[in-house]
């Protein structure tokens, strides 16, 4: 199968999935050598033979589905957001809350892949802010679909590629070596919990202070999904919760709900009325 068979392929599929082409462009290689691998496996030529055997075999679209999951994922990806998040919307967050009265921040990583989003904000909130907010505890939600992402996430154990962008501090208080490894230490591992869903479909219960949902929703799915899920994220979200999304990302067109934190790309703010 052909890159240019591969591309067509997926224009023509990718839809019946709730999926858009425009996200796929730039890792289509990624995605074009599942499918490749799967066709062989099937014993099917082209892509035009395994486009058949997917209306023949429903069941098929699930596969295609969870070939079409894409995970790129390591600790402090796009420092930029993991400094604002320390430096003011954290912050404004725990003041908030602490106003309220309340003793935990909820956070959820939606699309977790292996865990590194979730830890990172994990060792951000224990090193860097709790001294400042001791009342005040964080849980970490972190969900995705691939069961072998979560595997790896439950173990927490990382290459060093994986950490080559952590700040030197976060790294040398929060890291375990073992062998060729560096795992997370297991106190900060304390309120990081990981479950299986699929965002199209489920959500985790209860509100959320914080929502990273990062090169995901809003790069994949098409744009009538966007803007179903935005407002489900919206409903799981505390007054004044933040939502941050990928830097690259931006909100459907013309939804409400959400105004953006100043100066800061891809982070909103839930706004009090719809």
């Amino acid at each position: 199968m052909k890159d240019t068979e591969c591309v067509q392929f997926l224009q023509q599929t990718l839809p019946r999935l709730r999926l858009r082409w425009l996200g796929f462009r730039k890792v289509r290689a990624q995605v074009c050598k599942r499918i490749r691998r799967r066709a062989k496996e099937l014993g099917l030529a082209d892509s035009l033979a395994y486009r058949a055997y997917l209306e023949i075999h429903r069941d098929e679209w699930d596969v295609l589905d969870g070939m079409c999951h894409i995970t790129i994922s390591r600790f402090y990806r796009d420092k930029g957001v993991f400094e604002s998040l320390e430096q003011t919307v954290l912050p404004e967050i725990a003041g908030t809350a602490i106003t309220r009265g309340e003793q935990e921040l909820r956070c959820w990583s939606v699309g977790c892949a292996s865990g590194e989003e979730a830890y990172t904000l994990a060792l951000l909130w224990r090193l860097r802010l709790m001294p400042r907010f001791p009342t005040l505890s964080m849980q970490i939600v972190a969900t995705d679909v691939d069961d072998d992402m979560l595997g790896r996430a439950h173990l927490g154990c990382y290459r060093p590629s994986s950490l080559s962008e952590l700040l030197h501090d976060l790294l040398a208080q929060g890291f375990v070596r073992s062998g060729d490894a560096y795992c997370v230490h297991p106190k900060y591992r304390e309120g990081v919990f990981f479950l299986r869903q699929d965002l199209r479909s489920a959500m985790p219960d209860g509100l959320f202070h914080l929502v990273l949902c990062r090169n995901i929703a809003f790069t994949y799915f098409d744009e009538a999904l966007q803007r179903e899920v935005l407002q489900k994220l919206r409903e799981r979200l505390h007054p004044g919760g933040v939502l941050v999304v990928g830097s690259h990302e931006s909100l459907p067109q013309g939804t409400g709900g959400f105004v953006a934190w100043p100066e800061k790309r891809g982070i909103y703010r839930k706004t009090e009325v719809s």
